[in-house]
């Protein structure tokens, strides 16, 4: 029977503790293969594409935007993307997801529920945080679309209904229903609110 190769693995900078114990769980675990560990925010695109990992492990702090995903989803499509955050609330993993994550979980989560986590988005499977995070709804199916994507970092960045209808090249009631339906999935009722989940 032949053996599957190791699902390799690159790490992006993280607290020390946090780091430490990334960097033991998947050398410990014959299967895994660490390809590159504590890479800056500033060169994680240049290492994602020097090592081409399967799975890449990132810190949801060292964001600048969830359109910073995006881009490292589209430049490296085959590398599936895990987003661990401190205390990520069912919206900010949606949201995550739909910027094309595979996978996101807090920071306290069980080793061998990490492990699980990358093993399963090395096959493509999305992996949601256990439900009733920080007292929130769990996150459901409700995923943002990819437009619907486009449309909220739009809205984050202030853009009015008139802008975004020209840059994406719709008219302004549809990227009112987008906006309607984001609101609703992301559980705001306004703006101000959509803009401080930024």
């Amino acid at each position: 029977m032949p053996s599957r190769s190791a699902v390799r693995v690159a790490v992006a900078r993280f607290e020390d503790i946090v780091a430490h114990g990334l960097r033991a769980l998947i050398t410990d675990d014959e299967s895994l293969e660490l390809v590159a560990d504590g890479i800056d925010h500033d060169h994680l695109a240049g290492e994602l594409g020097r090592t081409r990992p399967d799975v890449a492990l990132l810190n949801f702090g060292s964001l600048n935007s969830a359109s910073e995903l995006r881009e490292l989803h589209r430049a490296y499509p085959d590398t599936r993307l895990v987003v661990l955050a401190n205390r990520p609330t069912p919206s900010e993993c949606r949201q995550m997801l739909a910027f094309g994550a595979t996978a996101c979980l807090a920071k306290s989560t069980e080793a061998r529920d990490v492990l699980h986590a990358i093993h399963l988005a090395s096959r493509g499977l999305h992996v949601l945080p256990p439900a009733g995070i920080d007292g929130g709804d769990a996150p459901g199916p409700d995923l943002l679309t990819p437009r619907e994507a486009e449309v909220l970092e739009l809205l984050q960045g202030g853009r009015s209904n008139a802008e975004i209808a020209q840059q994406l090249h719709v008219s302004i009631e549809t990227v009112r229903s987008h906006a309607r339906r984001i609101y609703r999935k992301l559980g705001v009722r306004t703006r101000r609110e959509l803009r401080a989940r930024r």
